[in-house]
């Protein structure tokens, strides 16, 4: 029985939800965890499915699981040398095994293992201070109201008590959580049949400044493209990517590592995200014992290293400038919230000592490397803004991506294309309709 309706549970989100995201929008980068009894089996996180196990065999998997005592604080450790503010752990994928102690579902790591996961994850991210984010799929291989539920009424009210009491044990036995983060709401294919109206509001209620991702068929507090990074209207994003593309659970590093993007690669996503005016949700896969490969500790601390010199490109309030400002082919544009200081990220840096920003028109009153501070010479010629001296060799020998402070007076006009008026998607470049 619905007991709130939904403009009444909207507009009770709506109420705080400025102030409940304003930590989530200024940290940009977080960790994701996929962790689980999939890891053992090392073929991806969707294994009992792709591979049809049945549920007795998936079982038995339960029985070798026990991850390092020390795995938590490694995944912590990697998340804070990488850079990232907060980190989401899969406590129950789609195979149904609880990684905490739970009395509801007693498929759980704590009556195989003697280990509440759970726990020890949010005990470790707050010794590493990092905001906390459990992930919670609706899905479930395991349960058999799961399939049922689809089309068999009573099913569907188990099945739905059956997920929301998980979620309470989650959001009432480790303090403060900062994010509840939904996956696959299947079978069921409506907010109604999953009652998400209900157990949403009464889990607000436990953890009143928690945020929810919109995977429970209900908008909720931001959006999360999965593989690729989108922005759809004015609403908050978070685009989760892998390092490898081939899974989110584990698959043998010395073979994936041939497919791991680089540090460079991942910077620019993260610079996607950021220009966008979104965060991004990196995931990485611990091996079977929960610890994290050597390949990855390693790519993720080189990142880590460049936010710790370049992290004002990134974090904090920024306004989505990729649909305003442009530079070149290789350099683009993160800002901060109040238009007055752009940051270039630059991919591929020229050769001929120097640089041009098409479409700005008004003058910049300095522009220097973030990294030291030391002034770039410029000049500014009609609408462009043109960078010379450059060294022969990009200045960051972290990961060879430099970034470029530009600081204006007041937010400065810009006239996309300007030299070259062409008519796309009904918008001619020529009428300066995107000048500020």
């Amino acid at each position: 029985m619905q007991y709130i309706s939904k403009k009444e549970y909207e507009e009770y989100v709506a109420s705080t939800h400025e102030k409940r995201m304003k930590w989530f929008k200024e940290a940009r980068l977080g960790m994701f965890i996929h962790y689980g009894l999939y890891s053992i089996l090392g073929t991806g996180e969707w294994s009992q499915a792709n591979e049809n196990y049945t549920v007795k065999e998936y079982e038995e998997l339960a029985r070798s699981f026990c991850p390092e005592e020390n795995a938590c604080e490694e995944w912590c450790q990697t998340a804070k040398a990488m850079g990232a503010k907060y980190v989401v752990l899969t406590t129950r994928h789609h195979e149904g095994f609880s990684l905490w102690d739970s009395k509801v579902n007693p498929y759980n790591s704590m009556n195989y293992c003697g280990r509440d996961i759970v726990r020890e994850f949010v005990d470790a991210c707050r010794k590493y201070d990092l905001r906390i984010g459990l992930y919670s799929s609706l899905m479930d291989w395991h349960h058999p109201d799961s399939w049922r539920c689809a089309n068999d009424p009573e099913a569907r009210t188990r099945f739905c008590k059956y997920i929301e009491d998980l979620n309470v044990e989650l959001l009432s036995n480790y303090g403060k959580i900062d994010i509840l983060w939904y996956d696959v709401s299947c079978p069921i294919t409506s907010a109604e049949g999953w009652d998400s109206i209900n157990r949403n509001y009464k889990l607000r209620q436990l953890q009143p400044d928690i945020i929810i991702n919109n995977r429970s068929m209900l908008s909720e507090d931001f959006g999360t493209p999965e593989g690729y990074i989108s922005r759809e209207g004015n609403r908050h994003f978070e685009s989760c990517l892998t390092l490898t593309n081939l899974a989110w659970g584990y698959v043998d590093y010395e073979q994936a590592k041939e497919f791991m993007v680089t540090p460079k690669q991942i910077l620019r996503n993260l610079h996607m995200c950021t220009c966008k005016g979104g965060n991004m949700l990196l995931n990485v896969s611990p091996c079977p014992d929960g610890s994290i490969d050597p390949y990855t500790k390693k790519t993720m601390e080189k990142v880590g290293e460049w936010l710790k010199v370049y992290g004002q490109a990134t974090y904090g309030d920024k306004y989505p400038t990729a649909s305003v400002y442009s530079a070149t082919s290789l350099t683009a544009v993160s800002a901060d919230s109040d238009l007055k200081t752009f940051y270039m990220w630059n991919w591929v840096w020229p050769k001929n000592g120097t640089m041009r920003f098409g479409g700005f028109i008004d003058a910049p009153k300095k522009i220097s490397y973030l990294a030291t501070g030391e002034p770039v010479d410029f000049k500014v010629d009609g609408h462009r803004i043109i960078l010379y001296n450059l060294p022969e060799n990009p200045p960051d020998k972290i990961c060879g991506v430099t970034v470029l402070k530009m600081e204006f007076d007041a937010p400065p006009k810009h006239i996309y294309r300007s030299y070259y008026p062409q008519l796309h998607n009904g918008h001619d470049f020529s009428e300066g309709k995107n000048i500020w």
